[in-house]
């Protein structure tokens, strides 16, 4: 099977049993840049979201991006972090001054 990262809004439908296999098939790729969880019981899909191996992910739609928190992929979906301090770090060269 060939897979893909796929950019753009997209909506995959897979059937699952329960909890433990929605998360593990969520998370059964080599790309992580976002999901989201959507489910009637918020806490549920917020305990779901905790577990997704993903940058970012929205719980029942809401997903809102804000440049002080760090934004970037899991796994094969990018390196490094935008956004946030972590992102900033990226420009900083630390170093040592002794007087």
């Amino acid at each position: 099977m060939r897979r893909e990262e796929i950019f753009g809004p997209v909506l995959v439908v897979i059937p699952f049993k329960d909890d433990e296999d929605a998360i593990r098939i969520a998370n059964d790729s080599e790309y992580g840049l976002s999901g989201s969880v959507v489910s009637g019981d918020e806490l549920r899909a917020v305990r779901v979201a905790k577990r997704i191996r993903t940058g970012t992910v929205g719980v029942n739609g809401g997903m809102s991006m804000d440049v002080d928190l760090p934004f970037g992929g899991y796994k094969q979906s990018g390196l490094g972090k935008e956004w946030g301090l972590e992102g900033f770090e990226e420009y900083l060269e630390p170093r040592s001054r002794l007087n």
